[in-house]
């Protein structure tokens, strides 16, 4: 039986929790290193994950680390990203992956754009310059980081929406999980030492690789079941407004007037291409992002 209800629910409760994840992370990167927490936080996920469903098959693995690699690379940029940006930036740039994707795909496909995706992108690009250009035309280092996490996060959809078609979904995330483990964790030992993570660094890795990577990814899986992709999308193009009001109210963080036109323009942007853009891989690939 059907609970479309429910499963509104349900993924409105997975995307506050992605959303969290933005303030999450950038209070644990002040005090722990980028690419051992990204290690460390999926990890966890991978490990809470494979005891539900142990992925299995050479072509799973193969499959799996393709798409992973994308996925490490989106989640190194933005973890690195959070060091030197706020986190409402951050959320909101990395919703704009949702705007890349069909312009993606698109130069995959080599055909044109739909018109609607032509103009997301135009107005994204307008609140993206609101956002983050700072005096004459100079932009933060850390929001030029988590806007190549957004191209990664897109590039990752793009694969999925070829590979992920082939793979049961939960199996098939464990090794993309696993695998961006494995690269944070190998690149964290000679840039970063490799740490172990503190004691005051435990629940954050514990919310965003347990509750976050693997909780909220099931609601996630089981919602789409009731409702379909398309809608699945929709509700969780909410994710970047969540994340911009955790900020507000547990870090404290404030948009100028200029940052709050801009983040509206990125918010209208995406719900202009998740609603109009369903001839591209977004809503198709959209249960298998790997819960961010």
């Amino acid at each position: 039986m059907r609970r479309p209800g429910l499963a509104g629910l349900a993924l409105a409760a997975a995307a506050f929790l992605f959303g969290l994840t933005f303030v999450v992370v950038k209070d644990a990167v002040s005090e722990f290193p980028p690419l051992a927490f990204v290690g460390w936080r999926f990890l966890i996920g991978a490990v809470a994950l494979a005891v539900l469903a142990p992925p299995r098959g050479v072509r799973l693995w193969r499959d799996g680390a393709v798409a992973g690699s994308f996925l490490f690379a989106g989640f190194a940029l933005q973890t690195a990203g959070l060091t030197v940006t706020g986190a409402s930036n951050s959320a909101l740039i990395t919703g704009m992956y949702v705007v890349f994707t069909p312009l993606l795909a698109a130069a995959y496909l080599r055909r044109w754009p739909s018109p609607w995706v032509a103009v997301g992108s135009v107005v994204a690009f307008i609140g993206l310059a609101l956002l983050t250009v700072r005096g004459p035309v100079r932009v933060a280092a850390g929001d030029l980081l988590t806007l190549g996490c957004a191209v990664a996060f897109a590039l990752h959809i793009v694969v999925l929406a070829r590979l992920a078609p082939r793979h049961p979904v939960v199996p098939f995330t464990v090794v993309q999980l696993f695998v961006t483990a494995v690269a944070g964790l190998a690149l964290s030992w000679p840039l970063e030492g490799m740490p172990l993570p503190a004691p005051s660094v435990w629940p954050a890795l514990i919310l965003t690789g347990l509750v976050v990577s693997a909780l909220a990814f099931l609601l996630q899986v089981w919602a789409q079941t009731q409702v379909g992709p398309a809608r699945t999308a929709i509700v969780l193009s909410l994710e970047p407004a969540f994340g911009v009001a955790a900020a507000a109210v547990i870090l404290g963080e404030r948009l100028t007037f200029a940052g709050w036109s801009g983040a509206a323009l990125i918010l209208a942007a995406i719900y202009v291409v998740v609603v109009n853009g369903r001839d591209t891989p977004l809503v198709e690939a959209e249960a298998v992002t790997a819960a961010r």
